[in-house]
Order: C-alpha cells, then structure tokens, then sequence
C-alpha cells in the first residue's frame, strides 16, 4: 500500500553533529544525484569519489539497448528512501543525495549514456510507484525476496542483513535476537526488518517470553532518535546503515552494534517494471562491467563497505 512521502532527512551534518533530527520536508522531494565532495581520508562521513564516477564512460552498444522513450529523455528517475547512510542520505546542504548507492547507480546510468535524477519518498511506496510507472527504477537497500520478485525485477549489486542498534555501553543488555523479547523495538515500514520483527516477537510468544513491542515509523531519523531519548530499546536496521551510523554518530559515543552474524542475509536489488526488461538487461549488463573494470569496488572500498561486495550482477537472485 502506498504512504505518504518520507519526513525523515538524513544529512551527513545530522550525523557528524549527532543531532539526527528531522527536517520538514513537504510533498515529495526531487534531487540530482551527484558523486561525494567530501574528504577521502579515512573514516570521513563523505569519501571524495568524484573522479570514480566521473571515469566511468558510456558504453554505445549497452546505451543502443535502452528503450528509446528513456533514452530519448536522457535521464534515468531513480526512487529512493533518501536516509540511511552510507547507502544513500543527503550532504552537508541538505539536497544532494550521496552515498554508495549513489555512486553505484550514477555509475550505471553513465554507462547507459544517461544522468540520475532522485525522486525521494516513503520506502514502502517505492515498489507501488515503479509499477506505476512514476519512476525508472529504484535503489534504496531493498533485499531482493522471492515476495517482491512476483511485483517487480531486481538486479542484485550488494550483500546485506538486518543487525540490532543499540544505545553504546548496551544499557538493555541486548546480546542476541532473543534478548529483544518484551523489548521496544523500532523499524522502517515496510521493510524486511518489520518482517523479522513480527516473527521475531511470534518466536519470543512461543517460547513463553514477551512479545516484542514493535514501532514502525517512516525513516531511520526517527528510530534514532528514539533510540538516543531511550523512547526505544533498539533498532533493527540494514548491516552497513547501522555500522556507519555507530561509527559516526557523536564521534561513535552513541550507538553501537549486537555483535552477532547478519539476520536473514540476503542481496540488495536494483528495482525495474518487469514490463521492462529491455532496461534490465541493461542496467544488469552496465553493473556488471563496472565489477569487472574495478570501478565497483572502487566505490565500496572509498565507502568502506567491501564486506557486501558481489562478483557477479545477477537478475532476480535472491
């Protein structure tokens, strides 16, 4: 079901500055993706990966490929969630949307001969609004499922899990999934990690343990929030989104992460229509270049997201 666009704005000043506060944002919000001005040294919030990008040339016989309407456009209209770092959330001017999945998407579409434009919104009407044809495609951390393959095409480009934040020190004393029985628990709507968590409070039941208490909001802002104010006990967030935030987060004084295996691995997908397969094909043989040239793995390491990195660029793989 489609929601209201997002409230949440995530700048990279928010989480230098730990304030991690809301930004008004009203109606949907359009921005040109562009590649990370920041400084390149290590354990910076915004690696420079400018000339990364900006290396990345147009293949003729993939851009051929692209179906004239879009081509014809000259730019790819990409739907994102624009607020979990390093994946994806705004700069220092609040605007401009950065991050791996940035570069990676920028990189794809300049192999296409094309630009990115990003159309932020609510994460779970991303998927209502490719099928609607309201956007070209989407990137935003979202796991490729067997659910989601039945509504839309994926081409995977990175591996990923959910992890438990927490509040640094471990206040709660939250070691494992099963220590978030009769805890208050935050998520983004419509996410894998709601999923997990509704089972994850059937399995505490089960067991004879309380339910977990469960608040589904519309950005990571707010959860962190919540989570620094103690009006919740953890967050279950996307593995890179939540080691980053740790890391940043009040110069890493604020937030930690459960150390414990990723729950429910599974890939990230770039989203298509799958009544566009002429652009999937595409977007799948643009990405797979870029891991084989070694740009790909240029931007996750200028991320320091390797971990997740994939060798090959497959369609509907999870």
């Amino acid at each position: 079901m489609s929601r209201s666009v997002s409230t949440g704005r995530l700048s990279v000043a928010a989480v230098t500055l730990a304030a991690l506060a809301l930004t008004a944002c009203g109606g949907s919000k359009g921005s040109d993706a562009k590649t990370s001005p920041g400084s390149s040294s290590s354990g910076s919030a915004i690696p420079d990966t400018s000339s990364i990008v900006r290396a990345v040339s147009k293949d003729a016989t993939l851009a051929a490929a692209v179906p004239p309407a879009l081509s014809g456009k000259g730019t790819l209209t990409v739907g994102s969630n624009v607020q979990s770092p390093p994946n994806n959330f705004y700069g220092p001017d609040g605007k401009t949307a950065v991050g791996f999945e940035v570069d990676l998407i920028t990189a794809v579409a300049a192999k296409l001969g094309m630009k990115v434009h990003y159309q932020d919104m609510s994460f779970d009407s991303l998927i209502t609004s490719l099928a609607s044809g309201r956007i070209d495609t989407t990137i935003a951390g979202m796991n490729d499922t067997k659910e989601r393959e039945r509504k839309i095409d994926f081409i995977d480009y990175f591996n990923s899990g959910i992890t438990i934040m927490i509040g640094k020190g471990n206040p709660k004393n939250i070691g494992s999934s099963m220590d978030l029985c009769g805890k208050k628990i935050a998520v983004v709507s419509g996410t894998t990690q709601e999923d997990f968590a509704k089972q994850q409070s059937s399995k505490c039941q089960s067991g004879g343990k309380s339910a977990l208490q469960v608040t589904a909001t519309d950005s990571d802002s707010q959860n962190q929030t919540q989570l620094r104010t103690g009006r919740v006990d953890a967050i279950l967030n996307d593995l890179p989104t939540a080691v980053y935030i740790s890391r940043i987060a009040g110069g890493g004084k604020y937030f930690q992460v459960v150390q414990q295996a990723p729950i429910n691995g599974a890939p990230y997908g770039i989203g298509v229509a799958k009544t566009n397969k002429a652009l999937s094909t595409a977007m799948q043989k643009a990405l797979q270049e870029l891991i084989n040239d070694g740009t790909y793995g240029k931007i996750l390491s200028a991320w320091q997201v390797t971990s997740g990195a994939l060798t090959k660029a497959t369609v509907n793989g999870g």
